[in-house]
This record gives structure tokens, C-alpha cells and sequence, in this order.
């Protein structure tokens, strides 16, 4: 299950993120959104998780709760429309 994470500090790194969230279950992948021209973070990221229930207690456990020096907001991440 595909998880949306926005308003990260742009501090914050992959493994940090993944750390979070894999205290809730196993993640299958972490990724921060960074500027192509200069590798920053865009301050918001993906974290897909395997099973659908830690997903489910991840996001629930994590929105709104702090990571770095920023409040995070969860939620599923929706496919884009073609």
C-alpha cells in the first residue's frame, strides 16, 4: 500500500522516514521527492508497505505526529488519472 508524507522537514532523510514508519510494520520502499536541478526535498515523500494492516496503523499512528522539526501529514497516496 502506496503512503503519501507531506510537510517533511527538508532535513529529513529516506532513512529517517523508512525508520518511522518501520516501526509499524515492514516497508517495501522509501522515497523523498527532491528538485531536479539542485537535489533538494520538495518536503513531501512516498513509503509503500507490503502488508495493507501496517499500512493502515502507520498512517493512523504517524499523521499529525512530528518527524525532524516539522508535524507530518499521512495519508494514502491516490494513483495519478491518465
Amino acid at each position: 500500500m502506496k503512503i503519501l508524507i507531506r510537510n517533511l522537514d527538508r532535513e529529513t532523510t529516506e532513512q529517517e522516514l523508512q525508520t518511522a514508519f518501520e516501526a509499524h510494520g515492514k516497508v517495501q520502499s522509501c522515497d523523498i521527492v527532491k528538485e531536479k536541478s539542485n537535489g533538494l526535498s520538495k518536503g513531501f515523500g512516498f513509503v509503500e508497505m507490503p502488508k495493507s494492516g501496517d499500512a493502515k496503523v502507520a498512517v493512523k499512528n504517524l499523521n499529525d505526529s512530528m518527524l525532524g522539526a516539522n508535524k507530518i501529514r499521512v495519508k494514502y497516496a491516490q494513483d495519478k488519472a491518465d
